[in-house]
C-alpha cells in the first residue's frame, strides 16, 4: 500500500476542509428540507404572523432568513400590476398580446396554455395569475409592462428596494427559479403593502374558481384551499378557515410548499407566511396553527383615544393669528394587538410640530400641525413597535387684522430691545 507523506496528507485535509466551508457558504441561503424548532409545533423552516394594520409581529420562527418563495413570488408581480393600474399606465380592460416569451413558458408548472399572439385583458390574465398561479399569464403581463420578463425582474427588485424588502432578490416574475430569495418577514411586509395600498386585491385572491375561456372544459381552482368559501366543498372543507380571503401558495423542490395567507375576524386582520412545509395540505395546517394562536391570544385594544391631549405638546404656535397659539389633539386613536387580559403600556417617544412659518392663520380645526410617536413593548417577547399619530388643531384660529398685527410687531420689537438691554448686564 502506498504511504502518503505527512505534509501531503495535511494539505489534502486542508483542501477538504476548505471545500466543506465553501459548500456550506453556498447553501447558507437555504437548505432543502430544513426545519426550525418552534413552540407551536409547526413543521416548517420559517414562519411569521403579523397584524395587517400595524405590521406588529405576533409570532415568528427564523423569519429573517431568506428562502426561495416559489410562486409566492407572484405577489410582487401582482403588486406591480396594481401599481401600474393606479398610475393609469394600465387598466383592467387593457388588451395584452401574448409574447413569444410567455407562450414558451415551460409546461412543468401551472399555466393556461397561451399561444403567441393570443389577446386577453389585463383582468383575465390577472385572475389567471391570482387564482390559477398561471406562469404564462404572469410572464405575459410582465413582458407587456417591461418588454421582457428580465426587464420586469429589474422593476421587481427596484420596487422591493423602495418597499424596504432588504432580503429580496428576484430573478423571475413567476418564482420558477430557486435563485429568487426572500425572507418570511419581508414577504409578510410585501403582503401588508398590497392589502393596505390595494385592498381590491382581495376581490381577486378570494375567487374560488374561474373559467378563463368559454371553451375550457374545467375552471381553474384556487390553490388557496384555506379560503373560507371552501367550507361547503367536501374535498376542501378540512382546510377552510374562517375569514381567509387570500393570498398566494407556492411550490418548487428547493423551496418545499409555501404559503402567504391572510384572514380577517372581527376587527383583526392577520397576515401569515410559512416556508418549506411538507405537502400541499400541510402548509395550510401549519398556517392554521398561526391563526389559532393569533386569534386565541390577542385582542385589539385602544391605548390612546382620538382627540387626546399630549402632555408635552398641548399647543402649537401660530403666525399672524388672532391668537398666538392653538390647542392641539391627536387626530385618531392608537390601537394595538395585545395579549388578552393584559393592560398595555405605551411610552411617548417624541413629538414633532410644524415650524411656525408653516402654521400661518387662518387655521381650521382638524388641520395637521405635527405628529406624536409612541412605543409599545411586548412584556413577553420584548419586541417593540412604534406608532405615529397626527396632531391636529382643536379649534379655528382666525387671521388677525393689520392693526392688531402692527401693534403686536411693535410690542415684539420693544420686548426684544428690553431683553437685549438686560443681556448687557
Amino acid at each position: 500500500m502506498k504511504v502518503i507523506p505527512m505534509r501531503l496528507r495535511k494539505v489534502m485535509i486542508a483542501l477538504v476542509a476548505v471545500s466543506m466551508v465553501v459548500m456550506g457558504l453556498g447553501s447558507a441561503a437555504y437548505a432543502k428540507g430544513e426545519k426550525t424548532p418552534n413552540s407551536l409545533g409547526m413543521d416548517i423552516a420559517s414562519a411569521i404572523l403579523i397584524d395587517a394594520d400595524s405590521g406588529q409581529v405576533l409570532y415568528e420562527v427564523n423569519s429573517s432568513k431568506p428562502y426561495p418563495p416559489a410562486s409566492m413570488t407572484k405577489l410582487m408581480t401582482e403588486y406591480i400590476v396594481l401599481e401600474e393600474i393606479s398610475a393609469k399606465r394600465l387598466n383592467w380592460d387593457t388588451v395584452v398580446t401574448t409574447s413569444k416569451e410567455a407562450a414558451s413558458t415551460p409546461p412543468d408548472g401551472s399555466q393556461i396554455y397561451l399561444a403567441e399572439g393570443d389577446q386577453h385583458s389585463v383582468k383575465d390574465l390577472y385572475i389567471a395569475m391570482a387564482v390559477g398561479s398561471a406562469n404564462d399569464a404572469t410572464i405575459a403581463l410582465a413582458s407587456h409592462i417591461s418588454g421582457s420578463e428580465q426587464g420586469f425582474v429589474g422593476k421587481m427588485n427596484e420596487t422591493a428596494k423602495g418597499l424596504g424588502l432588504t432580503s429580496a432578490n428576484f430573478t423571475s416574475a413567476t418564482g420558477l427559479l430557486d435563485t429568487t430569495l426572500i425572507s418570511a418577514a419581508d414577504m409578510a411586509k410585501l403582503a401588508q403593502n398590497i392589502i393596505k395600498k390595494h385592498p381590491d386585491f382581495l376581490d381577486y385572491s378570494k375567487i374560488p374558481q374561474y373559467k378563463f375561456r368559454e371553451r375550457d372544459e374545467k375552471p381553474m381552482i384556487n390553490y388557496n384551499w384555506m379560503l373560507e368559501s371552501n367550507k361547503s366543498i367536501p374535498a376542501l372543507k378540512q382546510y377552510a378557515y374562517p375569514g381567509v380571503d387570500g393570498m398566494k401558495t407556492g411550490y418548487i423542490s428547493a423551496a418545499g410548499y409555501t404559503f402567504t395567507g391572510t384572514a380577517k375576524q372581527g376587527d383583526i386582520r392577520l397576515i401569515s407566511v410559512v416556508m418549506n412545509a411538507n405537502s400541499k395540505g400541510a402548509r395550510f395546517y401549519e398556517t392554521a396553527k398561526l391563526y389559532n394562536f393569533g386569534y386565541n391570544t390577542f385582542e385589539r385594544k385602544t391605548v390612546l383615544a382620538p382627540k387626546s391631549v399630549v402632555e408635552t405638546a398641548k399647543t402649537a404656535k401660530v403666525k399672524k393669528g388672532k391668537k398666538k397659539t392653538v390647542p392641539i389633539v391627536t387626530e385618531s386613536d392608537l390601537s394595538l394587538l395585545v395579549k388578552k387580559g393584559v393592560a398595555p403600556k405605551i411610552d411617548l417617544v417624541g413629538t414633532k410640530l410644524l415650524p411656525e412659518s408653516e402654521l400661518v392663520a387662518p387655521i381650521k380645526a382638524g388641520d395637521k400641525v405635527g405628529t406624536v410617536t409612541y412605543k409599545y413593548t411586548d412584556a413577553d417577547t420584548k419586541q417593540s413597535l412604534e406608532r405615529t399619530v397626527n396632531l391636529i388643531a382643536a379649534k379655528d384660529v382666525q387671521k388677525a387684522g393689520w392693526f392688531r398685527l402692527m401693534f403686536r410687531s411693535i410690542g415684539d420689537f420693544f420686548a426684544g430691545l428690553f431683553q437685549g438691554i438686560v443681556d448687557l448686564f
